[in-house]
């Protein structure tokens, strides 16, 4: 991984980084800190899992450990009483924990009357399907948001602190209040996971054949369904509240969707069942306008690309020769997505670039003798 001049700036001067928990999170944590030179010692309760992270070079796990920065990258349910213990053994450090809810790891630090001047929630959006420290990247945070959840009694000096860690690894930081924190990922993280899980559960019991018809749509639906089920009960259960709230406006919209559809399956003209059409149109509807509002490449509007899609014949070498021809071309591919021909010899390509590349792209692939889906 090479680190950009900005993420380099801001790790110099950083000290050390002492990363608590060496799963997915804290790997990656380390190795990105590691590839801009900052110092990064490792813990973990497995002695395995952080020799592991250690091997694939998060960090150090000997020597002496005096950190400036302690990350507490676990499960949220030990996640307040590591922090506490963080807080004790090491008092001139500000420590940091990376779960996603805030408000119930203030309310248990708060609970335990200790000071907490040094200590800052944060939470950094990112993840994968895959966890353990196997699957660490040290790109997993390049471009990606880090939010800072400072509570009232935080010292300023330690939230700065955390902001050029974050910063350090390549992330996006901004602030929020934990309140604010825990309403936001409700609506953008953990009930897409719900409705993710909701869907794929339908897939369960389906029959060979049904499932053999499925298509890039139920697998971007359902892509963070193989989450886990002991990490994703902690969370939701730790955000309970703004979860439930945004379930409850979901339910409403499902049940009147459910009831235009039983109207309809009554129908014996289509003049039948006034109104039920038009509860389809404005669900569909409104999820165009939500979909418009998701930030775009490097967190920009959402651009509207044109997808190119090519035909790619199922043997090695053939994707990579694609991406290296689309490079000589000089056309910038905004996203790639492969979709597999079921029991064919070959798959589709869709390439998305800007509308005005798409059509020189065809043209110049299909002259390098590319099969273009129109």
């Amino acid at each position: 991984m090479t680190a950009s001049p900005d993420t380099r700036q801001a790790g110099e001067g950083l000290p050390e980084v002492h990363v608590v928990g060496t799963g997915l999170i804290g790997t990656s944590i380390g190795l990105a800190l590691r590839a801009v030179d900052v110092d990064v010692s490792l813990a973990d309760q497995s002695e395995t899992t952080v020799a592991l992270a250690r091997d694939l070079g998060a960090g150090r796990i000997t020597g002496e450990v005096d950190p400036g920065v302690v990350v507490i990258a676990a499960p949220p349910d030990i996640s307040p009483r590591l922090v506490l213990e963080a807080l004790e053994r090491w008092p001139g450090a500000v420590v940091t924990d990376v779960t996603s809810v805030k408000q119930v790891i203030h309310a248990d630090l708060v609970r335990a009357g200790r000071a907490l001047d040094r200590y800052v929630g944060s939470h950094p959006m990112a993840g994968r399907e895959r966890s353990g420290a196997i699957s660490g990247r040290g790109d997993l945070f390049e471009g990606r948001a880090w939010v800072l959840c400072p509570h009232e009694g935080s010292d300023p000096a330690a939230v700065d602190l955390v902001e050029r860690m974050a910063r350090a690894t390549g992330a996006a930081t901004s602030r929020l209040s934990p309140a604010d924190h825990d309403a936001a990922v409700a609506a953008v993280s953990h009930v897409p996971q719900v409705a993710a899980s909701l869907v794929a559960a339908r897939l369960e019991h389906l029959s060979e054949q049904a499932l053999g018809l499925s298509g890039p749509g139920v697998r971007d639906v359902t892509r963070i369904a193989a989450s886990d089920p002991g990490l994703w009960t902690q969370i939701l259960a730790g955000n309970a509240v703004a979860v439930g709230a945004v379930l409850t406006e979901i339910s409403e919209e499902l049940t009147g969707i459910v009831e235009a559809l039983t109207e309809l399956g009554r129908e014996e003209s289509v003049a039948d069942a006034p109104g039920a059409r038009a509860v389809l149109a404005r669900a569909i509807a409104h999820g165009n306008a939500g979909h418009a509002r998701i930030p775009g490449k490097h967190g920009a509007a959402t651009t509207a690309y044109e997808v190119v899609s090519v035909v790619v014949d199922d043997r090695p070498g053939e994707v990579g020769r694609l991406l290296t021809e689309i490079g000589e071309i000089g056309v910038n591919m905004e996203d790639l997505r492969l979709d597999h021909g079921l029991g064919l010899p070959f798959g589709l390509a869709e390439v998305a670039v800007l509308p005005s590349a798409a059509g020189p792209l065809s043209e110049e692939l299909r002259a390098r003798g590319w099969r273009i889906q129109d």
